[in-house]
């Protein structure tokens, strides 16, 4: 036996701005003796921890390369702009593309949004990561378009931001190896799709064995017992005496002696 097998567990990725905790609660309800760990990686490491086999599944940001990876989409995410909250952006409840014009956007390397041109002046150059882009928004050099999520994760007193129309989205989806779907990658796939506890995950149940005679007669409350010789004459010879009966007794086809016995004259003693 492995150790895999003596102690199994699950392990779960995530890019950042995703917040598993509700289906990680779930997990931890259903399955308690299987532990789960979460592993956060940066967007642009995701895919490399799941091919690797360092993470069963995880939360990831589309594109997904469907070669070798399957991915599940769950939702999209709102865009919007990180600004001063000074800033007149602040002051309206959205902007489009072209308010952003005369602005300096600044353009992470880890950034998330497929672009074809980013809106705005472009930066001098461009910051590492979102969080260095952050930093910079709130020194005044520029402005910051990323999934609502990420504006969320790197929340400061002194910012704030606003939807932006128009825009590209980033998507979350569920992905994991197409070759390693085991049952424990199921079973958080069902958490994540809302499955109940008793749902069989799209397997096929196993077929009930078939019982034998004496197993249907216990269930059915025990077993037949057989008819008393005197039930069984009197069942078959039934329909004779009630027969008799009736023609003793007068029926509409009774004979002589049905209408004497109607009649009610008593008889001699000798």
């Amino acid at each position: 036996m492995t150790g895999s097998e003596a102690s199994p567990s699950f392990r779960l990725a995530y890019v950042p701005g995703v917040t598993p905790t509700k289906w990680v609660r779930i997990w931890n309800e259903r399955l308690p003796d299987i532990p789960l760990t979460l592993v956060q990686v940066p967007a642009t490491d995701a895919f490399d921890v799941l091919r690797s086999g360092e993470a069963d599944a995880g939360f990831v940001r589309l594109p997904v390369d469907r070669t070798d990876l399957a991915a599940i989409p769950l939702y999209t995410e709102t865009t919007v702009v990180v600004v001063p909250k000074d800033h007149l952006v602040a002051a309206v409840d959205e902007v489009g593309p072209e308010d952003l014009a005369d602005e300096i956007l600044l353009h992470p390397l880890d950034d998330t949004l497929d672009w074809e041109r980013p809106p705005g002046l472009p930066a001098y150059e461009r910051p590492a990561t979102t969080a260095d882009a952050i930093e910079l928004v709130a020194a005044g050099v520029g402005l910051l378009v990323v999934p609502q999520s990420l504006a969320r994760l790197h929340h400061r007193k002194d910012l704030t931001y606003r939807p932006v129309s128009d825009t590209p989205t980033s998507q979350i989806a569920l992905s994991w190896p197409q070759d390693a779907t085991t049952d424990m990658v199921e079973d958080f796939i069902g958490i994540v799709r809302g499955r109940t506890v008793n749902s069989t995950r799209g397997r096929r149940p196993a077929a009930a064995p078939e019982q034998s005679p004496k197993d249907r007669r216990a269930e059915s409350g025990g077993t037949r017992r057989k008819p008393a010789a005197g039930a069984s004459a009197g069942k078959t010879g039934g329909k004779s005496a009630g027969t008799g009966r009736r023609r003793g007794t007068g029926g509409p086809q009774g004979g002589k002696s049905g209408r004497s016995a109607r009649s009610g004259k008593p008889r001699r003693r000798s």
